[in-house]
């Protein structure tokens, strides 16, 4: 009896040595950050790529969300993206560049594509590599080193990591989100209860939910410490895979979901470790501080760090309340923004972009906040568009961009300035994370979109109500 990570791993192990396995990579994801380095150690080293077909690269972290015609003015930004450029010309590895209908942040554009596909190993230099486990792909991100290491031999070498059970229970209340839910879990776990495992999500508030939401779970499963986090596939993965452009087609289809449908763990297969979370009367979730464990309701408050037993904890919210410029007691309510950025590989897929156009419909942003949308990918931003979200958006105030990392990690000209607060959907509210000095709350996409209406936190299920 094996889980859905064992019958994974197992399919794709190659050696064993000294307590490390090497494990064949069916897709190798990269993008114009942590390939430059890797690259030019191969030519130094006379190498070449191994298998090109089995790498994608797109531009997400350093694109400027202006208009595509507009210059591209960050000298540095600029160089990475011809570099990528280059590098896949001369590799023969596809390309999905600024001007491409398929560019976007590069684990929102692999699921919607079809290049996600269960029972995969993938790998990516980037840390929430570990979004394509929604599709039941076992997904690790991986170090500058290890990319050249994918790249010259198309395999990873880890140590065999440990198996936990997130079953998420309950009947998941009207207006909460899979955001809400994942960062509750991360509230009751914290950020290191998952350090060294293999989350596999489990429940039926889990079965319930759209692949959009299954892949905002599994992306955040790396800031509860997780090496990655699975969702066994189902009928809803395979309806949602089945038109995509890189999914198997006719008698490959029928194969590819013979195989599929084995994906799963067996009845009476042990997990290392099992958490049972109910998730029934769970509010909209508010981070306060300055890591995503450090969350309450919106209709709590600001904890007092003498409320924490764990010293280290006690320490973390001492710190955090200093960063955050917060006082114990504040209400969450009375919390006011500076800015709103809806967008992210957490949450920038269309469904998010729709829950959010349906609260700010016909009403106005608040003068005293700026708002942006940044669509996950071109796909998304173009389906938007042809609904009509867009110009709910425009309407309302909001700045509607073009595709890519933005303002997460301030890693490009969309960065959150110095002492400003920010209702976020990102996944990291770090010091720092969004720009120097500017603190973070992470939020759903209908806390985000309420929050810029009103200027400050607010119960947006009053609204849809």
């Amino acid at each position: 009896m094996k889980t859905l990570f064992e019958k994974i791993w197992e399919n794709h192990v190659i050696y064993e040595i000294d307590g490390f396995y090497g494990l064949y990579v069916d897709l190798h994801l990269i993008h114009e950050v942590t390939s430059p380095q890797a690259f030019e150690n191969l030519r130094l080293k006379g190498r070449k790529v191994r298998r090109p077909d089995l790498t994608v690269a797109t531009c997400d972290h350093n694109v400027p969300t202006t208009p595509k015609h507009l210059p591209i003015e960050d000298p540095i930004a600029k160089k990475q993206i011809e570099t990528l450029e280059k590098n896949c010309k001369e590799n023969n590895i596809l390309f999905f560049g600024i001007d491409s209908i398929y560019q976007g942040i590069v684990h929102v554009i692999a699921p919607e594509l079809g290049l996600t596909q269960p029972g995969m190993v993938i790998v990516c230099g980037d840390s929430h590599t570990s979004t394509h486990g929604a599709l039941g792909a076992l997904a690790f991100g991986i170090g500058t080193s290890e990319v050249e290491l994918v790249l010259a031999t198309q395999t990873i070498k880890l140590r065999k990591p440990k198996t936990m059970e997130l079953k998420i229970t309950g009947n998941l209340p009207k207006f909460i989100y899979p955001k809400d839910i994942i960062l509750y879990i991360i509230g009751k776990i914290g950020t290191n209860g998952a350090s060294g495992y293999v989350i596999e999500y489990t429940g039926n508030v889990i079965k319930e939910l759209s692949i959009e939401g299954r892949l905002t779970i599994s992306n955040m499963s790396i800031e509860a410490g997780g090496r990655a986090g699975l969702i066994a596939p189902d009928d809803t993965t395979f309806k949602y895979l089945e038109d995509k452009p890189f999914a198997p087609k006719g008698k490959k289809w029928e194969k590819a979901l013979n195989y599929w449908q084995s994906l799963k763990t067996d009845e009476n297969a042990k997990y290392d470790k099992s958490i049972e979370i109910d998730v029934s009367n769970l509010d909209p979730q508010v981070t306060w501080g300055t890591n995503p464990s450090q969350v309450v309701s919106v209709n709590g408050v600001v904890p007092d760090p003498d409320e924490f037993k764990d010293e280290n904890q006690k320490k973390a919210a001492i710190k955090a309340l200093e960063y955050m410029d917060l006082k114990p007691g504040t209400k969450i309510t009375d919390i006011k923004i500076d800015r709103v950025f809806i967008g992210s590989c957490t949450n920038a897929r269309i469904e998010d972009l729709r829950v959010a156009a349906e609260i700010v419909k016909g009403k106005k942003v608040n003068k005293h906040v700026r708002a942006m949308v940044v669509p996950g990918s071109t796909q998304v931003k173009l389906l938007a568009e042809k609904e009509g979200l867009d110009k709910i958006f425009k309407e309302a105030g909001f700045e509607w961009r073009e595709s890519g990392c933005s303002m997460c990690l301030g890693m490009n000209p969309d960065i959150l300035e110095p002492g400003k607060r920010c209702a976020s959907t990102s996944n990291r509210n770090y010091e720092n994370r969004q720009g120097k000095g500017g603190r973070t709350h992470l939020v759903s996409p209908a806390m985000a979109a309420a929050t810029a209406i009103y200027g400050h936190f607010v119960d947006y299920r009053e609204l849809l109500s």
